[in-house]
């Protein structure tokens, strides 16, 4: 079993900055791909960024190429997602997930065993 818990949301006006967090616990995530998706009210869960197991991969939506940055620190059991000059469109929910299946990252919201309980991100225009 593995929880997860992200943290770092909150009101930033447009073209700010944060860092989201996901902190693991209960089992060592430095095995698996990590993710991480958003969901706006009335839409799908949508991926964002994604990260292989050893942090040498990285994928990332076209809505936040240039802007977000996917990190992890497997020793200290923390995924981290920075969003750069935010914008309005990516106020959402934002979850972090695990694949222990396989250690390349994936796009399919299906391929993660694990999810968070999200962290809201709202962007003021």
């Amino acid at each position: 079993q593995v929880q997860l818990v992200e943290s770092g949301g909150g009101l930033v006006q447009a073209g700010g900055s944060l860092i989201l967090s996901c902190a693991a616990s209960g089992r060592t995530i430095s095995n698996y791909a990590m993710g991480w998706f958003r969901q706006a009210p009335g839409k799908e869960r949508e991926f964002v960024a994604a990260i292989s197991w050893s942090g040498g991969s990285t994928l990332y939506a076209d809505s936040v190429k240039g802007r977000a940055t996917i990190s992890r620190d497997n020793v200290a059991n923390l995924v981290s997602l920075q969003m750069n000059s935010l914008k309005p469109e990516d106020t959402a929910v934002y979850y972090c997930a695990a694949d222990l299946t396989r250690r390349a990252p994936s796009v399919i919201n299906s391929a993660y065993e694990y999810w968070g309980q999200g962290t809201q991100v709202t962007v003021s225009s």
